[in-house]
């Protein structure tokens, strides 16, 4: 498998890409659903809030301003009005609303085990609102509740017993909980129910709207990035790159990339540019300094051979054809020391000199026999130097016969 590092730019540049689009998307969509689910809850808690004080204005002031009208007319009793015109106002809503108490009279209004809680705290700590989202068998509901306190008006007809209207005594005997009640105690609450499923559903509209609009949004600004980064890095570092391989492969120092800028992908092409321009007049002199030397061997009234570290030969010269008895194709890969009678010394002289530096006639002209293949023998004098090229050490030796069979 091949692994990250191995890929090329380009590639590894598209995975980033699409990794910071995923990471960005995710991001937002983790944002936008917070803040859409903050909304949905603040709007939730206004709305209740709203209907909740409507229904005890409604209540108050239909206490405040009926007398006995509710004896002939039951539908003008606060508490009906007030439980009649919640379900007006809420009529097509996702809110259901009611009015509770712990003293109730109507098991409609009968609070659930939540109502009750926060009925017994309101009793003891008058005042105030109270929201949070809880689990109603299984699924999670919106909960909103606003405390109910007794008014002056409230206390004409559920005060003292023997001053509560004819009618209200007929309905609730002497020691019912509907009297007694005091002014500014907590007599029951309005209560605010909303499946979170409506909310969630309304979030989910709106998180998939704003996502698709902030991935459209992130895809455009990824495309520009993207588009201005492979123009102003990628493509310039892959063309060095490739202009690199090429040379590499072929050996020719002529290629040059067009410097567009100044910047530190400029001044990298520039330094480019620069090393192929050394390159090839360095290239150019060790071509005219090796056609010199091949024309300067060739005219030598020496016999002059080149050979590596193993011995073998590389380059002759036609005295060398001559001495060695063989023609220039037959000598390339000849050793050397095979021709001198001893050869095994000067090549274990050789060695030393690879190990050592020194040591191995280099430097100096020696003595010895020499034998080419024709069989004929002759002493030699041997100058030999060495040079090192493409990281290895080769010889030059220049053989000049002493005497002639």
């Amino acid at each position: 498998m091949t692994r990250f590092r191995d890929l090329h730019i380009s590639t590894k540049f598209n995975i980033i890409m699409s990794l910071l689009l995923i990471v960005l998307f995710l991001a937002a969509a983790f944002m936008t659903y917070r803040r859409q689910q903050a909304l949905i809850l603040k709007v939730a808690v206004d709305n209740a809030r709203s209907f909740a004080r409507q229904i005890i204005e409604t209540r108050d002031y239909m206490s405040s301003v009926v007398r006995g009208e509710p004896e002939k007319n039951y539908s003008l009793v606060p508490q009906v009005v007030a439980t009649r015109v919640a379900k007006r106002i809420t009529s097509g809503s996702k809110y259901y609303v009611r009015q509770v108490s712990l003293r109730y009279r109507n098991p409609d209004n009968r609070p659930d085990d939540y109502e009750t809680a926060q009925l017994r705290i309101f009793a003891g700590k008058p005042g105030g609102e109270t929201y949070r989202v809880i689990k109603i068998r299984g699924q999670e509901a919106f909960r909103y509740m606003l405390p109910m306190v007794a008014e002056k008006s409230c206390l004409e007809c559920h005060g003292d017993y023997d001053s509560a209207p004819p009618f209200v005594r007929a309905l609730f005997p002497r020691g019912h909980f509907s009297y007694d009640y005091k002014l500014g105690e907590v007599i029951g609450a309005v209560s605010v129910t909303i499946p979170m499923v409506d909310l969630y559903r309304e979030i989910g509209t709106n998180l998939e709207l704003e996502l698709l609009y902030r991935a459209v949004i992130f895809f455009i600004i990824i495309l520009i990035m993207g588009a201005l980064i492979r123009r102003t890095v990628i493509n310039p570092v892959a063309l060095v790159s490739a202009t690199i391989t090429r040379v590499t492969r072929t050996g020719k120092f002529d290629e040059r990339i067009p410097q567009k800028s100044n910047d530190e992908l400029g001044q990298l092409v520039g330094a480019f540019n620069t090393m192929m321009e050394e390159l090839e007049h360095k290239t150019l002199q060790r071509q005219e300094s090796e056609e010199r030397y091949r024309g300067m061997i060739e005219m030598a009234h020496s016999a002059i051979v080149t050979f590596l570290e193993d011995g073998k030969i590389v380059i002759a010269n036609p005295e060398a054809e001559r001495l060695f008895g063989l023609s220039r194709q037959e000598l390339l890969g000849e050793r050397y020391y095979d021709f001198l009678v001893d050869g095994a010394e000067v090549e274990k002289g050789m060695q030393k000199f690879l190990r050592e530096g020194s040591g191995g006639g280099v430097g100096e002209t020696t003595l010895h026999r020499f034998q080419n293949r024709r069989g004929g023998s002759t002493s030699v004098e041997i100058a030999l130097s060495a040079s090192r090229a493409a990281q290895k050490t080769m010889f030059t030796a220049i053989l000049r016969e002493v005497s002639r069979p």
